[in-house]
């Protein structure tokens, strides 16, 4: 990151008397691959069309050994890229749930119409995976400022599609979450009244139903950290993030039970210490150096600068808002 003159984040949890310590891990996020039919503005992960970093079955394979072994971890949290683009996708997530893991698929909805994946949407029901869809607003011109032409209009088919099969409907236990960025370098507002905002005009506009939605502060890395300093805004957003700093939130940070495995089986905290490649406990581990995935429980979290934007507000995990 650029260099900001704010206090740097393992200070303000020292002032604090904060000790954000690893709990046993719940949640195995797994990076499959940065290859996307999209190329977002805000993606920290830079994925795109033209990304050859894939998760080869090898890989795949020796997480499923190590899940197999873990009665701690309860979820496999799979994103990208687009993951279903990888062609593992379909054998991991059933292998998953064939170990009693719950899945979830952080699908962007338009790669549901991409060729290949025609009867994508039927095999997510068929398994019971959990959907984590983006959609940054309900508003077309928003959703296309940030994501690029067509994608809003492919993106209501796709939850048309995902509704017509049970997901977001109640009683039917598919889950359907939708996910809301910021549109630039602020805070997203009160996460239950922006879903409520979010169900009451997808309903009414387009029939639309979901289970709930997620807001997701934007971090300030690769892509969006690149807009920032291209507007200027650089300073102005890491004060925004230091100034609403949340002790409830930073007691609830996502890399507290969850662990992060690249697409070639590096070991990270969090999906974003992944795209900085800060790796846990600042050492190359990976699926082959550990016997358990418990192994990693015994080593401390490691933070940066960029950790202010998870602990901003009302805080932001790939679960939502924290406090």
């Amino acid at each position: 990151m650029k260099t900001v003159n704010i206090k740097p984040f393992h200070k303000i949890l020292s002032d604090q008397d904060l000790s954000v310590a690893r709990s046993p891990l719940e949640i195995l996020q797994v990076n499959i691959g940065k290859l996307c039919n999209q190329a977002c503005l805000h993606c920290h992960v830079e994925a795109g069309p033209k990304r050859t970093e894939i998760m080869e079955r090898k890989t795949v394979d020796r997480i499923l050994e190590l899940l197999e072994q873990s009665d701690s971890i309860h979820s496999v949290d799979l994103t990208g890229g687009a993951p279903e683009l990888n062609p593992n996708f379909r054998y991991f997530v059933s292998q998953c749930r064939s170990l009693g893991k719950e899945v979830i698929d952080r699908c962007n909805l338009t790669v549901l119409y991409e060729k290949g994946q025609e009867n994508t949407a039927e095999f997510l029901k068929e398994q019971k995976v959990q959907v984590v869809a983006s959609l940054p607003c309900y508003s077309k011109t928003n959703v296309e400022k940030q994501r690029g032409g067509g994608v809003f209009d492919k993106s209501i088919e796709a939850l048309r599609l995902l509704n017509s099969l049970g997901y977001g409907k109640e009683g039917t236990g598919l889950v359907l979450h939708l996910v809301y960025n910021p549109l630039g370098a602020f805070l997203p507002p009160a996460q239950e009244k922006l879903e409520q905002d979010y169900k009451k005009e997808l309903k009414s506009l387009f029939g639309i139903e979901f289970s709930s939605l997620f807001t997701i502060t934007n971090m300030p890395i690769k892509r969006f950290l690149r807009d920032l300093e291209r507007t200027e805004k650089l300073k102005e957003y890491m004060e925004l993030l230091v100034n609403n700093f949340n002790s409830q939130a930073a007691m609830g940070v996502m890399c507290r039970n969850l662990l992060s495995v690249s697409w070639d089986g590096q070991f990270y905290d969090c999906d974003f210490n992944q795209m900085l490649e800060m790796r846990v406990n600042g050492k190359q581990k990976n699926l082959w150096d550990i016997k358990m995935l418990s192994e990693i429980e015994t080593q401390p979290i490691v933070f940066a600068d960029h950790c202010y934007g998870c602990t901003a507000g009302s805080g932001s995990s790939c679960g939502g808002a924290l406090a």
